[in-house]
């Protein structure tokens, strides 16, 4: 049973098949709180919500939320953000770096995340855009089985992974984690969707538009390391968390590789089937 979740001013909200939003806790009849953090703990619950939802009783529909701003990132607050890097090999070429042997692994900052049309503060003349997956840990664990990783993901979402290279290459070895923690360099969304909604959530088709140009353009099927291996590899190492959440690396494409790098007023547009689209405003 599918569901799609969305955090409307800071109020867990199931998305229904028309786009009409509504407040879980109303929904639920308070017996699920507001708290889009606690609401991932409760797929079943979700799942069983929003077979029951009446498109007439939606509060108003996601565009409209979306329009007026007040759409967050679906999940708020998670322990962790974990990311990926060199994750496809059109990437690594044009990178001019050699495959990793093992995922790279980096952090973001919890504090960098931002909703589906929050505008990304540019604070360098060398920001750049990448297109990921965004994958949200449901139930945890430790040392979890690629071949069990899936149930362990309560939805899957879009997210931007904003980088600065100046403050990202500007020690030796570079600062990932800083270059891609200011604020702003997070955004996600607009919706996690659970993962049932899929026929393959291992082969979604993903692509990032600079003003209108596509410069990214793959599927996830050309990840380097896949969904299952990401997540035994991290759980080898470190118990996963409900919330944690797994950017899970970008394709060819990026700005550093043509030195096209992100302005004042640029829109970076970034959609991945099933899921939707996050439109973010650059501003100096």
């Amino acid at each position: 049973m599918t569901f799609r979740l969305a955090n409307l001013g800071g109020r867990a909200t199931l998305v229904d098949t028309t786009g009409g939003c509504h407040d879980l806790e109303r929904v639920g009849a308070g017996r699920l709180t507001s708290d889009p953090m606690a609401a991932i703990r409760r797929p079943a619950d979700l799942a069983a919500l929003s077979a029951s939802l009446d498109p007439a009783t939606a509060e108003c529909s996601l565009e409209e939320a979306l329009a007026k701003g007040v759409v967050g990132p679906p999940v708020p607050n998670p322990r962790s953000v974990f990311a990926v890097g060199l994750n496809y090999r059109s990437h690594a070429a044009e990178s001019g770096m050699e495959l990793p042997a093992t995922p790279l692994i980096f952090t973001k900052f919890p504090s960098c995340l931002v909703g589906p049309r929050h505008d990304v503060a540019l604070r360098s003349q060398l920001g750049d855009y990448e297109i990921e997956l965004v994958v949200v840990i449901g139930e945890g664990g430790r040392d979890i089985p690629a071949e069990h990783a899936w149930q362990h993901v309560v939805g899957v979402t879009v997210g931007q992974d904003v980088s600065d290279r100046g403050l990202q290459f500007a020690a030796k070895p570079p600062h990932f984690d800083l270059g891609k923690s200011r604020d702003t360099y997070g955004p996600t969304g607009p919706v996690m969707v659970s993962t049932d909604s899929f026929a393959n959530p291992d082969d979604l088709a993903l692509t990032c538009s600079v003003n209108g140009e596509v410069r990214q353009n793959d599927r996830t099927s050309s990840l380097i390391f896949g969904v299952p291996a990401l997540i035994a590899y991290l759980s080898s190492i470190l118990t996963l968390q409900t919330g944690d959440i797994i950017f899970t690396g970008t394709p060819d494409g990026v700005g550093a590789a043509s030195g096209s790098f992100l302005k004042d007023g640029d829109v970076i547009t970034s959609t991945i089937e099933g899921i939707g689209t996050l439109v973010n405003r650059c501003t100096a």
